[in-house]
C-alpha cells in the first residue's frame, strides 16, 4: 500500500499528467492546495458524501430486496415446470446479455428521470441474474436424492427445505454475490445519467466541475462500500449457512 501511495505522489509532484487530471492522494502540490484525502475528509464532515452514500445504498437496498424475491421465485418456476423453462428460461437468458445500462432510455420513457428509473434498473439486471443462476442450482439437485426423500414419505416444502434448499445453498449464495455486484454498478450507472442525486450523480457533477479529487474520493468510496458489503456481510451470511446445514466446516 505504501507503494502505491509513494507511486501516485511521484505522478502527481513530476506532473506527468496535468494537475487536475491527477491530484495528489496525501500531500499538496501547494500550500493549501486540494488532495483526494482532505476532499474525502471534508465532504464527510460537511455531509455532502455521508448523504450521497446513504441515497445509493438505500436505493440499492430497496431494488435488490425486491429482486432477491422476484428471481428466487422464477428461477424455481423455471426448476419446476418444463413449459416455462423453455419459455421464460430462454427470454431470462436472453435478456440477460443485455447490459443492464441499455434499459435506461426505456426507464426513463416509462418512469420518468428520478429515483424510480434508478431502481428499476438494478432490480432488471439483480433479477435476471439471479433467475438464472437460481434456477441452474435447483436444477443441479440430484434426481436420486429427491427420489429416496420422496420414498420415505418427504414431499412439499418439507421436501424443498430438507433436501432442495441445502443442496442449493453454495450456488444460491454465489448467485446472490453476483447479483449484488451487478445491482451496486446499476445504483451507479443509473444516477450517473439519471442525475438523481447519490453517489453517481455527485461523480458526474465532479467530472463537470473537473475536480478529479472529488472524483477519486468517490471511486475509493464505491470501492470500500462493495468490499465492506460483500466481505462482511455476504461472506458471513455464506459461512453461517453453511455451517447451520452442515455443509463445511468453518474455521
Amino acid at each position: 500500500m505504501a507503494i502505491l501511495i509513494a507511486i501516485w505522489e511521484a505522478i502527481s509532484k513530476f506532473e506527468i499528467f496535468p494537475a487536475f487530471m491527477w491530484p495528489p492522494l496525501i500531500i499538496p502540490n501547494d500550500p493549501g492546495g486540494v488532495t483526494i484525502l482532505k476532499t474525502f475528509i471534508s465532504g464527510f464532515t460537511g455531509g455532502q458524501l455521508l448523504e450521497a452514500t446513504y441515497v445509493s445504498i438505500s436505493r440499492l437496498l430497496v431494488g435488490f430486496s425486491i429482486a432477491v424475491v422476484l428471481g428466487l421465485f422464477l428461477g424455481f418456476l423455471i426448476y419446476k415446470s418444463k413449459l416455462i423453462d423453455d419459455t421464460l428460461g430462454f427470454f431470462v437468458s436472453t435478456l440477460q446479455s443485455v447490459p443492464n445500462i441499455v434499459w435506461f432510455p426505456l426507464a426513463l420513457l416509462w418512469f420518468g428521470l428520478g429515483v424510480e428509473s434508478v431502481i428499476f434498473i438494478i432490480i432488471l439486471g439483480a433479477t435476471l441474474s439471479l433467475t438464472v443462476t437460481s434456477s441452474a442450482a435447483f436444477k443441479s439437485v440430484s434426481p436420486l436424492h429427491i427420489r429416496v426423500a420422496r420414498t420415505m414419505g418427504s414431499s412439499g416444502f418439507h421436501l424443498f427445505r430438507t433436501v432442495i434448499l441445502p443442496a442449493t445453498i453454495p450456488q444460491l449464495i454465489a448467485g446472490l454475490r453476483v447479483a449484488w455486484a451487478l445491482a451496486w454498478r446499476a445504483v451507479l450507472a443509473g444516477e450517473l445519467l439519471g442525475g438523481s442525486g447519490g453517489l453517481g450523480t455527485l461523480l458526474d457533477m465532479g467530472r463537470s466541475l473537473q475536480a478529479m479529487d472529488l472524483v477519486f474520493a468517490i471511486m475509493i468510496i464505491i470501492g470500500v462500500v462493495g468490499t465492506i458489503i460483500d466481505n462482511f456481510v455476504f461472506v458471513k451470511i455464506e459461512r453461517s449457512v453453511l455451517r447451520k446445514w452442515g455443509i463445511q466446516t468453518v474455521k
